[in-house]
């Protein structure tokens, strides 16, 4: 079974404190390494968790708030002096790869690999692809242009009636179209519906990353129908007032969203330094949607 494990190495808001880091994750797919936000301490949190700094290739900045990016600079040094090759690619505002060149040019003239900018708009569509995923932006409501992501696995291929093809000696070579939908045609000529070949599919995953924006139907529309929601959940019921004055959510709110999206999972995170313990905000969640993590450092999680 292919991997899909959501790996947690920042969960707080704003500012660091001693339970908790600024909003950074990694996501592990297939093992191949895709950050999200870098907050301070991210790469401290990557060598805990034994995450291997080589197959990290893509960095995904939801917007340029110190507590989701002030990480980067310290990252990128340190994948230079580890001698690091082939490409990075961080996907970034165009403010941001504008004040990261202008570090980056001085505090790392030099790096054995090659940093890509992908510039990215508050805007809902597709900014990367590969053989298994594609990572689509989601505009969030914040005080400044903010995105989040959503992680979205491509169908995958059937798998095949070992007893069936046998029995209608399906040749070797056909087997990947077969697994890919196609029908059989024997030597008689009699076709063969897939579906008598075939077993459906495993469930394609899909994960929303959410942070940092406000109780949105805007949002709710686009994470229609994934299997994980990752939803910024800054302040319980006693701060609700603080969600339009800082742009942010309730745990309520997150669970409402999770609700309203028809979403599987929930996950719950960078939570205000005002709470000594989360519980109280994860009870809040779980009265409006039952099926509730809240993150901490060094939680992994598979979403598969």
């Amino acid at each position: 079974m292919s991997k899909f494990q959501l790996n947690i190495l920042g969960c707080g808001s704003a500012t660091s404190t001693l339970r908790h880091l600024p909003s950074s994750q990694v996501l592990n797919i297939r093992d191949n390494l895709f950050m999200i936000d870098c907050g301070e301490g991210a790469q401290l949190q990557m060598r805990r968790m034994q995450l291997k700094f080589s197959r990290l290739n893509n960095i995904f900045i939801s917007h340029l708030h110190g507590d989701h990016c002030f990480g980067l600079p310290g990252l990128l040094s340190t994948l230079a002096l580890l001698g690091k090759t082939g490409t990075i690619t961080i996907h970034i505002f165009q403010e941001g790869a504008d004040q990261f060149r202008n570090i980056l040019s001085y505090f790392c003239r030099e790096t054995p690999y090659e940093i890509r900018f992908n510039i990215i708009t508050p805007q809902h569509k597709i900014i990367y692809e590969d053989d298994a995923i594609t990572v689509t932006t989601v505009p969030l409501l914040h005080g400044i242009p903010s995105v989040g992501f959503i992680f979205a696995e491509k169908p995958k291929r059937r798998h095949i009636n070992g007893e069936a093809a046998k029995f209608f000696n399906v040749p070797i070579f056909m087997m990947n179209e077969i697994r890919a939908g196609a029908d059989f045609t024997t030597a008689d000529g009699r076709v063969i519906p897939n579906s008598q070949l075939t077993y459906p599919a495993d469930h394609s995953i899909s994960y929303a990353y959410c942070s940092d924006t406000m109780y949105s139907k805007r949002v709710i529309n686009y994470v229609k129908g994934v299997d994980w929601l990752y939803h910024e959940s800054t302040f319980g019921d006693d701060k609700a007032a603080n969600t339009r004055k800082y742009h942010h959510s309730t745990a309520r709110q997150a669970a409402k969203v999770a609700k309203e999206a028809d979403a599987k999972h929930l996950i719950i995170g960078h939570f205000s330094s005002r709470y000594e313990d989360e519980n109280v905000l994860l009870r809040q969640a779980k009265e409006v949607f039952p099926d509730v993590i809240a993150a901490d450092e060094g939680m992994k999680i598979d979403l598969l």
